[in-house]
């Protein structure tokens, strides 16, 4: 992978880490804003369904803000964009589809297939 290439993917991930900081600041914004006690107690399920699923969301998102930290070390030390698995380069269409993707296509594809097994016994 080239030095424009490796570029584009590090502003791409950084971007996206950006977009989920901002999002995160805002979610925290609307759920101390938003400290009403509702009477009516329909009201007050629904608020709290909406916050726990707000909060799993932000969990989700936490955790893949560690998964492109990862990919942005893996283009500082020079791996980002081979397999993990095989070593051979990830496809740039993959990478930009997927851009902290540490498999192939064929490897992701191999241990999905393995996963589907197993959890199938």
């Amino acid at each position: 992978m080239n030095e424009r290439q490796l570029e584009y993917f590090k502003q791409k991930l950084n971007g996206w880490k950006e977009d989920i900081l901002r999002e995160s600041r805002e979610t925290l914004n609307h759920l101390q804003a938003e400290t009403e006690n509702h009477p009516d107690l329909a009201d007050r399920a629904t608020s709290e369904t909406d916050r726990a699923l707000e909060l799993r969301t932000r969990d989700r998102q936490r955790k893949l803000i560690s998964k492109i930290d990862e990919a942005l070390r893996r283009i500082e030390d020079g791996s980002y964009g081979y397999c993990g698995e095989t070593g051979e380069p990830i496809g740039v269409a993959r990478l930009d589809a997927r851009p902290i993707a540490t498999l192939s296509l064929e490897a992701q594809e191999r241990h999905e297939r393995r996963e589907r097994v197993h959890r199938d016994d």
